[in-house]
């Protein structure tokens, strides 16, 4: 059997993304569902979409995790993501999970586009809210449904 090694398991700030596994159905600014699984391994959070925004649809995945591209010596410092949009659109985000507090910034860490939100005690919702330079954004809540 191999070693354990780093590059062999997922490091805990990765694992503690585990309380987004599930259903989910979002309000607030787009209205919807999102689920969260594993993929094998355990390194990316994988985040099925579907939503609506202002009348239109928003349906598309997500792969949570590292970046580790061939070659390098270990996992990029942020958890980084992309989505993937039925539309051919893709979009880059970062993860900061702290407590029970999740930020999930737009394009690069500290950018002024960001979602900030709070897991209720139990861990079966969350509640925050979208913030867009400029003074933009919304609300957006999710309760877990399975």
């Amino acid at each position: 059997m191999p070693e354990i090694t780093e590059r062999t398991q997922p490091d805990e700030q990765v694992r503690a993304l585990d309380r987004l596994v599930g259903s989910w159905r979002v309000t607030g600014g787009a209205e919807g569902t999102v689920t969260y699984r594993w993929m094998e391994g355990g390194f990316f959070l994988i985040q099925d979409v579907r939503l609506e925004q202002d009348g239109e649809p928003i349906v598309g995945f997500e792969v949570i995790g590292r970046e580790r591209p061939y070659g390098t010596d270990g996992p990029s410092e942020d958890i980084r993501s992309r989505f993937y949009g039925s539309r051919g659109d893709t979009l880059d985000y970062v993860y900061e999970l702290d407590g029970d507090t999740l930020t999930i910034w737009f394009g690069a860490k500290g950018s002024p586009a960001y979602f900030r939100g709070a897991f209720t005690a139990g861990g079966d919702a969350m509640n925050g809210r979208w913030h867009y330079p400029g003074g933009g954004g919304y609300d957006s809540d999710m309760t877990r449904i399975g």
